[in-house]
Formats: C-alpha cells, sequence, structure tokens
C-alpha cells in the first residue's frame, strides 16, 4: 500500500474556507426556515410560466396544423 501524501497547508486553508464560506451562504440563503418553505413561492411562479408558455406552444401548434391542412386542401395543387 502507498503511503499518505502530505498534503499543502495551502490546499488545506482553501478547502476549509471553501467550506466554511459555504456554510455561511447557506446559513445566510435559507436561514432558520425549512428549504421548502423558501422554494415554494419559487416553484409555484415556475409552474405558472410553464402553464402559459405550453397555451402558447399548444396555440402555435394549433395554427400551424390548420396552415398545413389548408395547404393540402388547396384546389390548386
Amino acid at each position: 500500500m502507498i503511503p499518505p501524501v502530505q498534503v499543502s497547508p495551502l490546499i488545506k486553508f482553501t478547502r476549509y474556507s471553501a467550506l466554511l464560506m459555504g456554510m455561511i451562504y447557506g446559513k445566510k440563503r435559507y436561514g432558520i426556515v425549512l428549504m421548502a418553505d423558501y422554494l415554494k413561492p419559487i416553484a409555484e411562479e415556475e409552474r405558472r410560466v410553464e402553464a402559459e408558455e405550453k397555451k402558447k406552444r399548444e396555440e402555435l401548434e394549433r395554427i400551424a396544423k390548420e396552415i398545413a391542412e389548408a395547404s393540402e386542401d388547396s384546389i390548386l395543387k
């Protein structure tokens, strides 16, 4: 088995600094409130926007289908 390698103190410091910064960011962003409570309004907004986009997309598909059918049934073939 290979003996463990000495890790540079700079790398150790950087890793633990990143860990600490992530913990501070999480505490600041989410606080004591549960994550589900924080994300619920965002998810509702995303669902509403997605429903609007779906309506628009379906309307465009319906129009494209009508145009395609109209061009197929043309007398001027």
